[in-house]
């Protein structure tokens, strides 16, 4: 798995998805993220994508893990 590669596939992604705020800031829901099928075709393991994109700090989201069902409604937030 390359990780630089599979996290400008996410950025792409979340922009594709999400909506911008009024501050120019680009975000998606997780649930929303998680359930697109492109993206469940895309990326083998998401959830480590996007832990992988926080730590790089191209992204944020609450909290250090985003579960399926549980965390639906936080916003992936691209910085």
């Amino acid at each position: 798995m390359n990780v630089e590669h599979e996290t400008t596939l996410l950025v792409e992604e979340i922009r594709r998805l999400g909506t911008e705020d009024a501050a120019g800031k680009i975000s998606v829901k997780f649930g929303v993220l998680f359930n697109d099928d492109k993206c469940a075709n895309l990326f083998e393991a998401l959830v480590g994508t996007l832990r992988a994109a926080k730590r790089k700090k191209i992204l944020t989201f609450e909290g250090e893990l985003l579960l399926q069902g549980v965390h639906d409604n936080v916003d992936v937030i691209l910085l």
